[in-house]
C-alpha cells in the first residue's frame, strides 16, 4: 500500500474559502479514485494562504480487473437490434456469447477490463480535479485568458506537487507541470524545496517556516495570544472566528501584543472590539476587572528579528486611524437626539407594501404600549414602554450603525444612556433585537420585553398581512427565526394571551414543534393540544402538552389511547359524526346559537335529549360494564374539564386516568353493534361521550401509537 501527495500551490487563497475548498478537494479526490474502482483509506487535507494540501493514506499499486457483462438482444432479433447493440459495446458480432435465458438463445457483450497502475489513474484525475474546482470566485490570467476554455483557479495556479510513494505523477493543466519541487514560506524560504513524498512533506516545510496544517495554527495562534496578553497581565477576549481567520491569513503565525491610546476608551467598548476585529484581524484585551483594556494582539506572519516591534507599532498606528474614525462618529452622534434621528426613518422604506421605518416603528410603539396597558406584560410602564418604542431604530440613521450595522440597537441604547432618558428606556433600546438565535438571551427587563414582542409581532403579522410567508427554504424576511424568538419571549416570561389565530396560529404550531423538539417534546403532541381549536396561549399550550406527554408514558395513558382509538374507529366504522355535527346538517352553522325557527328550535332539544338519553342508556336494563362506563364518565368529565378551566392540566390526565379500566371492561364484555337498535344507538352514544371527554384535553386522533 502507498501513500499519495497532492499540493496545489497558488497566490493568496482567501480565509474564508479555505475551508470550502478542503473539503472540496476531499470531494473530488474521492469522486475520481471511487469512479476507478479505488478503494480508500485515510484522507488527510491541509490548507494554507498559499496552497492546498492532500494525503491519501494506503492507495494500492493497481486497481483490480473487472469483469464487465451486458445483455444484448435475442439471436431471432431482427438484424437491426444486433447491429446497434455491436455499435453500443464496440465489440465485433464474433466477440459476444450466446446463452440461455429463459428457453431463449440471447447475445451477451463480456468485457474483461485489467487493473490499472494507480499512479496513471491519479496522473488523469488531478487535471480533471483542477478543473471542475469550485471556486466561490475565481479567475483567469496569462496570456492563456483570452479564451474562456482557459485553466480557472481563485488566484494564479503556480505550482503542483504530485507524488505516489517516492514516484512523480506526471500530470500537466493549463501549461503547469507537477514536479517534487514546493517553496516555502515568502519570506523566510522562498527558494524551492525537494519533496521526497507524503512521509516528509508537514517536516520540510516546517523546516522552511510553512505549518501546513491549518488546525496547529489554529492552536498556536488561540494558545500564543493568551500568553502574550497573560504575560502583560491581561486576559484575551475569545474569538474562536479570529482564530480561524488569522490561521487562514498566515503561514508562520506570531502573535504579538500592542498597545494603543487610552484615550480611546472613551468609545463604547463594542466598537473598539468590533474595529480592531473587523478591519484588522486583531484581538482584544481585558484588564483583571473585566473592563477592556487599551491592548491589541495581532498575528505577524514572521519571525521579525526586532522582536515585533516594528511590526507592532504599524500595526497601533494603523489601528488609531481607525479608533479614530469611531470616536468621531461617536462624537457626532451624540449631538442630536434619538427622537430627531427617529424622525429621518420616513426616509427609509421597510417595505414598498408596508411603507417607511417610521411606518413600522409607529405600530411597533402602539402594540408595546397595549401589551403594557393590558398587563400581559406585567410591571410595565405603558409610557416608558411607548418612548421605548418609538426610538428603538432611530440609530439606524447614526454615522456608527452606518459604519458598523452590527452594532444597531446597542448604539441606541449608548445613545439613549448618553442623552439621560430612562435606564428602562435605553435598555429597551439596547436589547430589542434580542433573542436573535437560538442560544441568545431572552430580555426579562418589562420595558425590554415589551418592546421586542411588539417588534417581532408586528413584523410577522405585517408580512402575513401581504402574503409574503416564507416557503419551502425560502425566508427572507427571517420570520421563521422572529417566530422562534416570539415563542421564547412568551414561554420563558410567561406571557399570558392569545398568540395568534388561523394562519398564522398554524405558522406558530410548526415553529413550536420545531423549538420543542430539542426539549423532548414530541410534534404530536402539539399537534394533538393544537387541533382542540381553542387553544392560543403558549405558556397553557406548553404545560397541557408536557402533562399529556407524561401522560402518554404511563401505562395508563398508553391503555386510554388504545381504548381511544379503538373507540374511534368504530365510530367511524358506523359513520357516527356526534350530535353536533347531527345538529349542523338542519343549516345552523353553530349549534349554540338562539335559533329563531320555533319548530326548528324544537326539534334541535328533542334531538339532543334523545342522544342524550341514549347515551345514559335509557331504554333498557344497563350491563354492568356499560353502566361503570356511564359512572366513570359521570366523575370524570366534570373533573377533568373543572381541572382543564384551573390550568390544572396533570389533574385532568388523572381524571382522564380513571376511565383506562371501565373503557378496557367495556370492550371485554360489551359488543357494541348489537342487533338491538337501541341498544346499539346507545352503546354508539356511550363511546361518543367517551371520545368527547378526551378530546376535552386534547385531540388523541393526534396522537402517533
Amino acid at each position: 500500500m502507498t501513500d499519495f501527495l497532492l499540493e496545489l500551490r497558488s497566490e493568496e487563497i482567501p480565509a474564508r474559502m479555505q475551508a470550502g475548498a478542503r473539503a472540496d478537494l476531499e470531494k473530488l479526490f474521492r469522486k475520481e479514485m471511487e469512479a476507478a474502482g479505488i478503494a480508500l483509506g485515510q484522507i488527510t487535507v491541509w490548507s494554507t494562504p498559499r496552497r492546498l494540501a492532500l494525503i491519501a493514506n494506503d492507495l494500492p499499486e493497481t486497481t483490480e480487473a473487472v469483469r464487465e457483462e451486458t445483455k444484448g438482444p435475442a439471436t431471432s432479433a431482427p438484424e437491426q437490434a444486433l447491429e446497434g447493440f455491436l455499435r453500443k459495446t464496440g465489440l465485433a458480432k464474433e466477440q459476444l456469447e450466446v446463452r440461455d435465458l429463459k428457453g431463449k438463445a440471447t447475445y451477451f457483450a463480456v468485457i474483461e477490463k485489467p487493473g490499472r497502475a494507480v499512479k496513471d489513474v491519479l496522473a488523469e484525475a488531478i487535471p480533471a480535479i483542477v478543473r471542475a474546482f469550485p471556486w466561490p470566485k475565481s479567475q483567469r490570467w496569462g496570456a492563456a485568458s483570452i479564451t474562456t476554455e482557459s485553466l480557472r483557479w481563485v488566484r494564479p495556479l503556480s505550482g503542483i506537487v504530485a507524488i505516489f510513494g517516492e514516484d512523480l505523477v506526471e500530470c500537466e493543466v493549463g501549461g503547469i507541470s507537477s514536479a517534487y519541487a514546493t517553496r516555502g514560506h515568502r519570506f523566510h524560504a522562498p527558494g524551492e524545496i525537494t519533496i521526497g513524498g507524503a512521509h516528509d512533506y508537514a517536516r520540510k516545510l516546517s523546516a522552511c517556516h510553512v505549518i501546513v496544517d491549518h488546525v496547529e495554527r489554529q492552536d498556536l495562534i488561540r494558545d500564543e495570544a493568551r500568553n502574550v496578553a497573560a504575560a502583560a497581565g491581561l486576559t484575551l477576549v475569545e474569538d474562536e472566528g479570529l482564530v480561524v481567520e488569522n490561521a487562514g491569513l498566515t503561514e508562520w503565525p506570531v502573535p504579538l501584543l500592542g498597545r494603543f491610546d487610552e484615550a480611546f476608551l472613551e468609545v463604547p467598548p463594542e466598537v473598539i472590539q468590533l474595529t480592531a476585529r473587523v478591519n484588522q484581524k486583531y484581538f482584544v484585551c481585558e484588564t483583571t476587572t473585566g473592563s477592556l483594556a487599551n491592548a491589541f494582539v495581532c498575528t505577524a506572519n514572521i519571525d521579525a528579528i526586532d522582536g515585533g516591534e516594528g511590526i507592532v507599532a504599524g500595526n497601533r498606528k494603523v489601528l488609531a486611524a481607525r479608533l479614530s474614525d469611531a470616536r468621531f462618529f461617536w462624537e457626532q452622534d451624540k449631538k442630536i437626539a434619538l427622537a430627531n434621528q427617529a424622525s429621518k426613518l420616513e426616509r427609509i422604506t421597510f417595505h414598498e407594501k408596508l411603507g417607511t421605518v417610521a411606518d413600522k416603528v409607529g405600530r411597533v410603539a402602539k402594540l408595546a404600549e397595549w401589551l403594557a396597558s393590558e398587563g400581559i406584560v406585567p410591571n410595565c410602564d405603558p409610557v416608558l414602554a411607548r418612548q421605548a418604542a418609538e426610538l428603538c431604530k432611530a440609530d439606524l440613521v447614526t454615522e456608527m450603525v452606518g459604519e458598523f450595522p452590527e452594532l444597531q440597537g446597542l448604539m441606541g441604547g449608548y445613545y439613549a444612556r448618553a442623552e439621560g432618558l430612562p435606564a428602562a428606556v435605553a435598555d429597551a433600546i439596547r436589547d430589542h433585537y434580542k433573542p436573535v438565535g437560538q442560544g441568545d438571551e431572552v430580555p426579562t427587563a418589562p420595558v425590554t420585553v415589551a418592546v421586542s414582542l411588539a417588534d417581532k409581532l408586528d413584523t410577522l403579522r405585517s408580512f402575513f398581512a401581504i402574503d409574503e410567508k416564507p416557503t419551502g427554504s425560502k425566508d427572507p424576511f427571517a420570520l421563521r427565526r422572529a417566530a422562534l424568538a416570539i415563542i421564547r419571549l412568551i414561554t420563558e416570561n410567561n406571557l399570558r394571551f392569545g398568540v395568534a389565530e388561523g394562519e398564522l396560529l398554524d405558522f406558530f404550531a410548526d415553529r413550536l414543534k420545531v423549538q420543542q423538539k430539542e426539549a423532548g417534546i414530541r410534534h404530536d403532541l402539539i399537534d394533538a393540544v393544537f387541533a382542540l381549536g381553542c387553544e392560543d396561549d403558549l405558556v397553557r399550550l406548553l404545560a397541557r402538552v408536557q402533562a399529556l406527554q407524561a401522560f402518554v408514558a404511563t401505562e395508563d395513558g398508553r391503555n386510554l389511547l388504545a381504548g381511544y382509538k379503538r373507540a374511534a374507529n368504530i365510530l367511524k366504522k358506523e359513520d357516527w359524526q356526534g350530535l353536533e355535527s347531527e345538529i349542523a346538517q338542519t343549516g345552523e352553522e353553530d349549534p349554540l346559537v338562539l335559533v329563531e325557527d320555533p319548530d326548528l328550535a324544537a326539534a334541535i332539544a328533542e334531538k339532543m335529549a334523545d342522544r342524550h338519553a341514549a347515551a345514559r342508556g335509557e331504554g333498557y336494563e344497563l350491563e354492568p360494564a356499560e353502566k361503570n362506563l356511564l359512572e366513570a364518565l359521570d366523575r370524570a368529565e366534570p373533573e377533568a374539564s373543572a381541572a382543564v378551566a384551573a390550568e390544572d392540566f396533570a389533574g385532568a390526565m388523572t381524571a382522564l386516568a380513571s376511565l383506562r379500566a371501565p373503557i378496557d371492561g367495556f370492550f371485554d364484555h360489551v359488543t357494541v353493534n348489537d342487533t338491538n337498535r337501541t341498544k346499539r344507538t346507545s352503546r354508539l352514544a356511550l363511546l361518543d361521550r367517551f371520545r368527547a371527554a378526551v378530546h376535552n384535553v386534547a385531540d388523541f386522533s393526534r396522537i402517533e401509537g
